[in-house]
């Protein structure tokens, strides 16, 4: 066949193909198609007859081979075909009665109020885990009904914003309220003796005791215990050395310009008493001279020194004054400075 001297075509190619060839090819890619995914032998309107073509017994076509056989049937003769075969099926079926599903009888109650409630926070002395024991008190409870429980989160509830560091610890009983506690959101520990429920039928008590897992362990304290109502003493910071005598707590330099003393090494000294004034003297009377005599001045008295606070722990001591400074001792007393001049 000629390929080269069709209308439209160029020298050294195919050319453009015809229709009848485009539907030639595209009977050929539905068949492999068709091929790769359904099963010839599993479909029940495919027959082979005894002249060795195919026919379909749904639309009563004649096929040569097997690829033209399955390009018929994704063809819209045959999905046509199908569907109203499909149809009149379903109409002619008998109705079956659709399968009875249980049914589950709701109890009705009047709800007559919330049920008194006690809540126990305890620690256990052993693990030092925390639980809370609940007490529900259901004097007038329905007949051949348990009271029952449930944790809900956070996030189940409606009433207020969720928040995940909580969560919801629901009692429910007919005919009373449903009532709900909020726990911190912490794993519940369900061993044996860690959570168990109780009730009692005689007093109509509901009882309810959970711990709390310990998030972390806890250290037994070093040392002897001390005994109960006694508080442990701080640590003594004996590794510390002492700091140095703020600069306030120096003493003032002597008056003249007069060297500093040295200082002593800074070491912790014993307190010291407050060293002692000396007592002060009564004022004397001037002695009474002969008229002829002018009178003299009396004599002047040593200024009263203030009183001296002791000194601080850690803090050296004063320096000793210079010994023109000093004031008198008793023993001496005031004979022992010379009287002044006398005034002419």
């Amino acid at each position: 066949m000629d390929f080269q001297h069709r209308p439209g075509g160029k020298t050294g190619s195919g050319g453009v193909a015809s229709s009848s060839e485009s539907n030639r090819d595209r009977r050929e890619r539905l068949r492999q198609l068709a091929l790769e995914t359904i099963d010839i032998n599993k479909d029940p309107y495919f027959m082979k007859n005894h002249l060795g073509s195919y026919e379909c017994k749904l639309c009563l076509t004649l096929h040569n081979n097997e690829g033209s056989y399955l390009a018929h049937t994704q063809g819209k003769k045959h999905q046509t075909n199908l569907a109203r075969r499909a149809a009149k099926e379903a109409k002619e079926a008998p109705q079956q009665p659709a399968p009875e599903k249980v049914k589950v009888e709701v109890k009705k109650f009047v709800k007559i109020g919330r049920p008194g409630y006690k809540v126990t926070k305890q620690r256990d002395p052993e693990t030092g885990q925390q639980s809370l024991l609940f007490q529900i008190d259901y004097p007038e409870i329905s007949e051949s009904i348990a009271p029952r429980h449930r944790f809900m989160s956070a996030y189940e509830q409606r009433i207020e914003p969720p928040d995940r560091r909580w969560q919801y610890l629901l009692l429910a009983a007919e005919p009373y309220e449903t009532i709900a506690f909020k726990v911190p959101s912490r794993e519940i520990d369900k061993g044996e003796s860690r959570f168990w429920t109780h009730w009692n039928r005689e007093t109509k008590q509901f009882f309810l005791q959970f711990h709390f897992k310990m998030e972390k362990a806890m250290q037994p304290p070093s040392g002897p215990m001390p005994p109960m109502g006694m508080k442990r003493p701080p640590p003594l910071m004996g590794s510390l050395t002492p700091r140095p005598p703020p600069i306030d707590s120096m003493p003032p330099p002597p008056p003249g310009g007069m060297p500093l003393p040295p200082l002593p090494p800074v070491i912790p000294a014993p307190p010291q008493m407050p060293p002692q004034m000396p007592p002060q003297m009564p004022p004397q009377m001037p002695p009474q001279m002969p008229p002829q005599m002018p009178p003299q001045m009396p004599p002047q008295m040593p200024p009263q020194m203030p009183p001296q606070m002791p000194p601080g722990p850690g803090v050296p001591p004063p320096a000793p004054l210079p010994p023109l400074m000093r004031p008198p001792l008793p023993s001496e007393g005031p004979g022992g400075m010379p009287p002044p001049p006398p005034n002419n």
